[in-house]
């Protein structure tokens, strides 16, 4: 039994994926399929090294006891998505790994039977996945990405670091993250700070880079990433253009204040791909993933680019920075 060495990237292109090795003959190969981030990409590479290296710490060997197909894509839409669970359910796999709403939403439509293991899915129970996080049942469980109060921590914070901000712009995709949900969580806070919400529903990175423009026509604008595959595939266009119009912006990973986000709070990525393999493991081993509960997080990182925050004319308080899991200068 041999695993496909090549992955299907949005625009159908298949290229060569260094992580995975091929299964070799003899015994039972167990297989699993993952539909992960954008391909080429240090976030997607780091959440894969962090995947692989627990299920081998867990004593499974890449080629030998376990097959991995991949399937990569950013900011994929329902229409796409439904191709490639298709795609990786004809694989015949034990397991399914998959990252984000939408593909996640495709998969579930396409099986009942299949365990799917999910990775930085937020509100999964509003979203009709699972049946509750203590109890999912079904063929599905993993590990959520946002909680309601982390909203106002957003909002707090960009405050915190530019207190100037007076309207900020809640940009995600509705097709494939919770836009709804993020906005109504942010509403509360932002009635309290004084500070204007406003809904900017995108579909690609134009109308992304246009409600950033439009929010500069106006002072004390600010920007709210919350989790989409929108802006975190093409995050390099995102941080361009926040700093092309000068607009402060809080990001929902750590990787955006590492590539020149001004600052981020959010869940550790790694940390949550470490639990779903974790997952993987235990339904390989025979546990059902309607016994397995939703994982909520529970550690947040906050990292600030003080680099960013200096080219926008700003002074990060001493207090913020000392909370600060980690400081870019």
């Amino acid at each position: 039994m041999r695993r496909r060495d090549v992955i299907v990237v949005l625009g159908g292109a298949a290229v060569a994926w260094p992580f995975a090795a091929s299964a070799q003959q003899g015994g039972r190969v167990r297989r699993v399929a993952a539909l992960i981030g954008p391909p080429k990409d240090s976030d997607t590479e780091a959440n894969v090294a962090a995947f692989e290296k627990t299920l081998q710490g867990l004593g499974w060997t890449l080629g030998r006891d376990v097959a991995i197909d991949y399937r990569f894509g950013a900011a994929i839409g329902p229409a796409r998505a439904r191709a490639l669970a298709k795609e990786l359910l004809a694989t015949m796999p034990d397991v399914v790994l998959v990252l984000g709403l939408a593909p996640l939403v495709a998969l579930r439509n396409e099986t009942r039977t299949v365990p799917i293991v999910f990775a930085r899915v937020s509100n999964p129970v509003e979203q009709g996945i699972v049946a509750s996080l203590a109890k999912p049942g079904g063929n599905v469980t993993g590990f959520s990405n946002f909680e309601p109060d982390m909203a106002g921590k957003w909002l707090q914070t960009l405050k915190d670091v530019a207190p100037a901000v007076m309207r900020v712009a809640v940009i995600a995709n509705p097709d494939g993250a919770p836009l709804d949900n993020y906005f109504r969580a942010i509403t509360a806070p932002a009635t309290a700070l004084g500070v204007e919400p406003i809904r900017a529903a995108v579909h690609d990175i134009d109308d992304v880079q246009r409600v950033i423009a439009a929010m500069s026509e106006k002072p004390g604008g600010g920007l709210i990433i919350p989790p989409d595959p929108v802006t975190l595939g093409n995050r390099a266009a995102v941080i361009a253009a926040a700093a092309k119009y000068r607009l402060p912006a809080i990001y929902p990973f750590r990787v955006y204040a590492s590539e020149g986000g001004l600052v981020a709070y959010g869940v550790n990525t790694n940390e949550q791909f470490r639990g779903a393999a974790s997952y993987v493991d235990r339904i390989l081993k025979g546990e059902k993933p309607a016994d397995l509960p939703v994982q909520a997080p529970d550690k947040f990182e906050l990292v600030v680019n003080l680099k960013t925050a200096k080219a926008l004319g700003l002074t990060v308080s001493p207090n913020l920075l000392l909370t600060a899991d980690e400081v870019i200068e």
